[in-house]
């Protein structure tokens, strides 16, 4: 019985990731219709390197998309804009006090 109870677990969570899985592949591909292709290598690039990063910019895009707030396809230049200002981090300012 507890091996039976172990493969079902099993069987819910791999669908689980199965529908997470499609569910990417479904956001992915609806941003390839709003970037250029470098701007696509650039997305896919952060996707790589920064993972909260990618999730960011990808709710970003298509939060944009459904508020039909792109104009045609967004360029290398432009993602390298929004990619700014999701990671702008003000500088610490550092004061000295002289006594």
């Amino acid at each position: 019985m507890p091996e039976e109870a172990q493969d079902e677990k099993m069987k819910k969570a791999l669908q689980k990731r199965l529908r997470e899985m499609q569910v990417a592949q479904q956001k992915k591909e609806m941003i390839k219709k709003y970037l250029t292709p470098e701007a696509f290598e650039r997305f896919m690039n952060v996707r790589v390197a920064n993972r909260e990063l990618y999730e960011k910019l990808t709710d970003w895009i298509l939060a944009m998309a459904q508020s039909n707030k792109i104009a045609g396809k967004i360029t290398e230049e432009q993602l390298r804009e929004i990619l700014a200002r999701l990671t702008y981090r003000p500088e610490p300012k550092i004061e000295f006090k002289h006594k």
